[in-house]
């Protein structure tokens, strides 16, 4: 097949898949206000202050105290240096598709129009309501901390997600003990009342609609399975605010990981697992762009706990774009393990496209989960998942139509299934205990 009848398919396939709805299983959007109320909401988005602050402004012009406006034009002095990446393309279509801007580039000649369009500071519920339905959102995804109270919004478009980094990497904190004390009711001073805290939890998320529970994991975590005898004084030390040891504080974060492991078996919810950040890599930059990774991450950390918990099932994502091929190899053989989207420095399209081409042709298709937008505000949605629905159709055009004879009706079948179908079955949601 020639490459303009590929093209010709590929741009077949991405406009049948630009109509269906989104459901987005993993994001930071705040519920009370998700979507953006000016343009500086949407140029705070840490890609474009980490990549300005790359391309050389300085961290200070970004900073909290400036005025929102002149930030904003701080940060489009420096657009014209990233305008060849994705992430600037992102920012053009949310300008195009929900402020009506008629340019082809943002800088500090049209950014105080582009202001003045996105200004929304009193359009309140009616906004977030006319980005959901220009979006086409059928459900979103939140990540929410372990005691946040879970009101003031409908849970039945924005899902809660229990989120657990805190309980497994902090636990050793005392402000973390006592935020726990209150989120659950729970006096916990040893293992006993830490695991009747955590179900706690996790009954206080059921009842308000949560489907997942999630974590981020550093890459030296090893989430072995902790002897319990050797780790009753530990967590009890722990919980009491004592000092621990290097060894001790890793036993209590295995413990309260296998903990959760249990409870996600016990009330049927899947464990998302996102693996491999090293927080803090570099101080002086910007907020939110600090974080990196290292090479040192391998599944074969968590064999254990995927063999252990067969029941469970485990949605994965990398950070390491060359820990790909090890998600697809895992997803391949263990049953639980759920190849999940494209997350953070993989999330650019030939990244996307290298790991969605071995995912389609080594993982079975009921498996796999296709993309979310890990956005802060609800404009990013539509464009992310944009993106990802154009490198899904090139990969269906060539890798399955053209080279394998499939049909279109075929090829949107498969798409639909990792976009909305298996999605929607994997994140259906727990069961109470009994």
């Amino acid at each position: 097949m020639s490459l303009a009848g590929r093209e010709e398919i590929a741009e077949t396939l991405y406009e049948e898949t630009a109509r269906w709805p989104i459901f987005d299983p993993h994001s930071h959007i705040d519920p009370r206000r998700p979507a953006a109320r000016n343009f500086d909401e949407v140029l705070g988005y840490h890609y474009y202050t980490e990549l300005a602050h790359s391309a050389g402004a300085p961290a200070e012009l970004f900073a909290a105290g400036v005025a929102p406006r002149d930030r904003a034009r701080h940060l489009s002095n420096y657009l014209g240096s990233i305008s060849n990446t994705i992430q600037y393309s992102w920012l053009v279509e949310i300008a195009r598709t929900f402020h009506d801007w008629p340019g082809d580039s943002i800088d500090r000649s049209t950014i105080d129009d582009l202001y003045d369009r996105a200004e929304r500071s009193n359009a309140g519920t009616e906004w977030d309501d006319h980005v959901w339905k220009r979006s086409r959102l059928e459900a979103v995804f939140l990540t929410n901390e372990f005691d946040d109270s879970l009101e003031g919004w409908d849970t039945s478009k924005y899902i809660p997600c229990l989120r657990t980094d805190d309980l497994v990497l902090k636990l050793n904190r005392p402000a973390t003990v006592d935020r726990l004390k209150r989120a659950s009711g729970v006096d916990v001073g040893d293992c006993a009342s830490l695991k009747a805290a955590l179900a706690a939890l996790f009954e206080k998320f059921l009842v308000r609609g949560a489907r997942a529970c999630a974590i981020s994991l550093p890459p030296d975590f090893r989430p072995a399975r902790a002897e319990s005898k050797r780790c009753v004084t530990p967590i009890r030390r722990a919980l009491h605010g004592l000092d621990l040891r290097g060894d001790e504080v890793d036993d209590v974060r295995r413990v309260v990981y296998w903990m959760l492991a249990e409870l996600c078996a016990d009330f049927k919810l899947p464990f998302d697992l996102m693996i491999g950040p090293v927080r803090d890599v570099y101080p002086a930059g910007v907020a939110g762009g600090r974080d990196l990774f290292d090479r040192r991450v391998s599944l074969y950390d968590y064999r254990e706990v995927f063999n252990h918990f067969s029941g469970v099932t485990f949605p994965v994502s990398t950070l390491s774009p060359d820990a790909g091929g090890e998600l697809t190899a895992y997803s391949w053989i263990f049953p639980n393990v759920v190849p999940l989207g494209h997350w953070w420095y993989s999330n650019i399209p030939v990244y996307i496209a290298n790991d969605l081409r071995a995912r389609l042709q080594a993982v079975p298709r009921n498996k796999i989960v296709g993309y979310y937008s890990d956005a802060y505000k609800l404009e990013f949605i539509s464009p992310k998942f944009d993106m990802f629905r154009r490198v899904l159709s090139r990969v269906l055009a060539e890798d399955f139509v053209s080279a394998r004879g499939w049909s279109i009706e075929s090829a949107l079948e498969l798409a639909r299934e990792i976009l909305l179908e298996n999605p929607r079955r994997i994140f259906a949601g727990g069961k109470r205990s009994s």
